[in-house]
């Protein structure tokens, strides 16, 4: 007998939690349907914001016929000045004209580097056949005026006597053979007595003694 009564009193607990439980689940739904009614509200509120703001933005249809005719719309893509003529064409004219001066400024960029590097392999061509036409110690004596101009500014005949081991009329016989095969060495004369060598600006400009060893032995 006891034993129903306690199997009795279990069942009857376990309807009880499972009344709390069905309650606990009846209270989270009304919270949820609150929830949505709530949102279905806002967006209504939103979505009658929005329709308020686009009746706002269009403009008022005025009632006189005439000023209608004589206006022009503002957002037609449309020129006023010329009278019809779509912007949007002016606009494509202008980026055309403009793409195709830039195209002919690369063209001639291109154009003006091509004969530039032309210019250069001549003058490199012409100064390798001159140097090539130079005897070792034409050359050596070529090689040791431009370093000693480079160090000093300047050279002369006693200078390149003495780093050459050579007697000065060797020296003067060996400029004037160099200046013979149009090699770019002057001569500046100082008060009349001084006579410095030098070798031409130009020639130092386009190309350094290392260049100019280099090219005569291709």
């Amino acid at each position: 007998m006891d034993d129903i009564i306690n199997a009795f009193q279990k069942v009857k607990q376990d309807m009880n939690f499972l009344k709390k439980e069905i309650d606990l689940i009846r209270e989270n739904l009304d919270q949820n349907n609150e929830l949505l009614v709530n949102l279905a509200k806002k967006q209504e509120k939103i979505l009658s914001t929005d329709n308020t703001m686009e009746q706002t933005n269009i403009a008022p249809t005025s009632t006189d016929n005439t000023s209608l005719r004589g206006l022009k719309s503002q957002n037609m893509g449309v020129s006023i000045r010329n009278e019809g003529v779509q912007t949007d064409r002016q606009t494509d004219r202008q980026t055309d004209r403009q793409t195709d001066f830039a195209l002919k400024s690369d063209e001639n960029s291109f154009e003006n580097a091509i004969q530039t590097l032309n210019s250069l392999d001549v003058l490199k061509k012409e100064i390798r056949l001159k140097f090539k036409r130079l005897t070792d110690q034409e050359l050596l004596v070529f090689s040791t005026l431009y370093q000693l101009e480079e160090e000093h500014g300047y050279s002369d005949y006693k200078t390149l006597s003495e780093r050459l081991n050579l007697t000065e009329s060797s020296i003067r016989d060996y400029i004037s053979r160099l200046i013979k095969k149009k090699i770019p060495v002057e001569k500046v004369k100082l008060n009349n007595k001084n006579i410095q060598l030098k070798i031409s600006n130009n020639l130092k400009k386009i190309a350094s003694l290392n260049t100019i060893l280099q090219l005569r032995d291709l």
